[in-house]
């Protein structure tokens, strides 16, 4: 962790609160900020909180989604906690979401995504990240829009799971979405960044570029 920062839980004092959308603040628990390094060279970036992230208030915790990329985070050194950790200790990367609220029953709309995006905006901006690791299609169609030169719908994330895509100022690593992850899928994404990522100097694509 960064050692300026205090707090590994919404360290940049966003909004937790907020009362953006009606419709899901009627429907969510918590309002789920990012968590994790500030001075992070990794973001991890999902759709929407899943279901036990709703409940504990800290992404990517009580459930199996989490567990899962908890266990990933362990295998890559980011995580010196267990996967089923409610408060993981995480080093050098950070965890966050397109929307911050969940609802139970369906996906955010474009109009809730569009109205969350100014704390992801912020948080790439403080964080600055090397390496940006979109979780799931709607993801990886925002970000690959605002930082590489495709359009939505260009690049398929199963095809691309895994992989390096490089982007303006960052490189992104596609990861398909948790809950229908395979463990051969799982498998081949930690290969890939202890095999292609770590064994180089990924340094070099970094940029200061905001969204």
């Amino acid at each position: 962790m960064d050692a300026e920062q205090d707090s590994l839980a919404n360290p940049f004092s966003m909004d937790a609160d907020c009362r953006n959308c009606d419709s899901l603040c009627e429907a969510r628990s918590n309002v789920v900020h990012g968590y994790g390094d500030v001075g992070a060279e990794f973001l991890f970036v999902a759709e929407r909180p899943h279901a036990g992230a709703d409940r504990t208030g800290v992404p990517f915790t009580g459930d199996a989604a989490g567990r899962r990329l908890q266990s990933i985070l362990g295998e890559l050194g980011f995580a010196r906690s267990e996967p089923d950790s409610e408060e993981p200790d995480l080093q050098n990367v950070f965890l966050t979401y397109l929307t911050r609220c969940r609802h139970p029953e369906r996906a955010p709309t474009d109009e809730e995504v569009r109205t969350c995006e100014p704390y992801l905006n912020a948080e790439v901006r403080m964080i600055n990240p090397e390496i940006i690791v979109p979780i799931g299609q709607r993801v990886l169609d925002a970000l690959a829009t605002d930082y590489t030169t495709n359009r939505p719908g260009d690049i398929d994330a199963r095809e691309a799971h895994a992989t390096t895509i490089r982007g303006r100022g960052f490189e992104l690593v596609p990861m398909v979405d948790l809950e229908s992850q395979t463990d051969a899928q799982t498998e081949a994404f930690v290969e890939h960044l202890l095999e292609n990522v770590f064994s180089r100097d990924y340094r070099q694509t970094k940029g200061r570029r905001g969204r």
